[in-house]
């Protein structure tokens, strides 16, 4: 893997029966892997404004850790068959953050890393939502990268 990458984050939130939110974004960002832990840092700016979040994704084993630094901060981690709890800071106040991870596989390959984490959402200790999370890391040297 080189150290320029392209990053597909793609999520699905199911809130209800009907209910889902789908959300992608696709980005370039820098890869290191150390410790036997994948690294991946890109920069996002957010609809309708000017000030960036920086933005770390850690991957190894059955573990992927988001930590996000900007308006609005959080670290959260998802680690198959735990609950972890984090705080979600915004500029309008925080609101406490649980993820239960129920699964978190990982594939990768010389050209490629991508994750997948289905969970559990809640926020101040209520249920909000199933969701679904992918994470698709791609040596930007790939020719056949699809969009």
């Amino acid at each position: 893997m080189t150290k320029e990458v392209l990053v597909k984050i793609s999520g699905l939130q199911f809130a209800g029966e009907e209910d889902s939110d789908a959300i992608e974004i696709i980005t370039s960002g820098n890869y290191y892997k150390k410790n036997g832990k994948h690294y991946i840092l890109y920069d996002e700016v957010s609809e309708g404004s000017t000030e960036v979040t920086k933005n770390v994704i850690k991957i190894w084993d059955s573990t992927m850790e988001v930590t996000r630094k900007g308006p609005a901060s959080v670290h959260m981690m998802f680690e198959k068959d735990k609950k972890n709890v984090s705080y979600y800071y915004t500029p309008f106040g925080s609101l406490l953050v649980g993820i239960d991870a129920k699964n978190v596989s990982v594939r990768e390959s010389e050209q490629e890393i991508a994750a997948q984490v289905k969970y559990g959402l809640e926020v101040n200790y209520e249920y909000v939502a199933d969701c679904n999370i992918m994470v698709s890391v791609t040596s930007k040297e790939v020719r056949d990268f699809k969009l």
